[in-house]
Parts: structure tokens; sequence; C-alpha cells
């Protein structure tokens, strides 16, 4: 059996959040990469068979204005939406419920590298002590409120660093492993 692992990779600001007041990403732009250096996601991406992600950033990635970015199956955590619309029905599906019960339908689907996308949705898994590991890029702006990547949690929660590195010269990111 494959070892099961939920995943998070994703950017937050100096001071915790994942997007700003108004829901906008422009500021992950804050540090020039002229190169279009990936930064480590191509290899973590790769890593993965599947994502689970909420439905705001669901709807985030349709209306970026670019092609659909995922090659793997998309799960959209949603207790408002029945379906995707009909352009996204062969890359996502909704699904509800319990998280322990809507990941073991996924794993039983085959998907056993869970990447997990989105603020409220990394929150619930946080919650309920469902993340294996957090891969965290910090940029280095304040944007002052916004959507925080962390959220209240029931009890502690241990980490072990894997890895830390410096990115262009201006960002950090870390690699966690939860403590078990």
């Amino acid at each position: 059996m494959k070892i099961r692992k939920n995943l998070v990779f994703i950017a937050q600001s100096l001071d915790g959040y994942i997007a700003d007041r108004n829901g906008g990403l422009e500021w992950l732009n804050a540090v020039p990469n002229p190169d279009q250096q990936d930064l480590g996601y191509e290899s973590f991406y790769q890593g993965t068979d599947a994502l689970v992600m909420g439905r705001n950033t669901f709807e985030t990635v349709c209306g970026f204005e670019t092609d659909w970015p995922y090659d793997k199956p998309v799960f959209v955590l949603s207790s408002t939406l029945d379906s995707v619309p009909e352009s996204f029905r062969e890359k996502a599906k909704v699904v509800r419920g319990p998280l322990s019960a809507i990941l073991e339908a996924i794993h039983r689907e085959g998907y056993s590298r869970i990447y997990v996308d989105g603020g409220s949705t990394i929150q619930q898994f946080l919650k309920e002590d469902l993340i294996d590991e957090l891969t965290v890029t910090t940029i280095p702006v304040l944007l002052g409120g916004g959507t925080p990547l962390f959220g209240e949690l029931p009890e502690k929660m241990e980490l072990e660093l894997v890895e830390s590195r410096v990115l262009l010269n201006a960002m950090v990111q870390t690699r966690y492993r939860r403590k078990r």
C-alpha cells in the first residue's frame, strides 16, 4: 500500500496572509523573478497525484487568464456547489462531507499523495490534524490584513524542520513535517 500523505505548498506574506484584503494575489510577484524560476513547485507537484482545494481557490484558478494548470484530478470541497461548471467537468469534481470520509473516498480511487490548497481548506485539514507536510514560501511584504494562512487549532501542533532555503535572495521557503 502506498504511503498516504497530505501536503501543502503555499506562499504567504511576512505577516502570514495568503491573499490581500480584496482576495488579490498580485503581491505574490513582489520579488522579481526574471528567469521565471519555479521555486520548487514543479518538483513538489510531480510528487503528488491529486489535489483537494476549496471552492474559493477553485473559482480563483478558474478566473486565471491561462490554461487549466493541473493535469491531475482536482477535488473541490464545497457545501454550496453541486457541480463544477461544464467546461471544468473533466478536470474537477465537487466533494462534500467529513474530511476523513472525503479522503477515504479519494484513497479508494488510488490517490495517496494529496496536494491540499486554499486557506480555509488548509485550516480545516490542520484542525483535524490531517496535514503531513507544509512547504511555506514567505515573501517579504506586509499586507496588513487579508486571508490568513493559519487559524485556530484545537491544540498545539508540533512540526519538525525538514529544509529551509533562500530563494531569489529575498524569500524563505521552509518545509516542515508533522511530528507524530
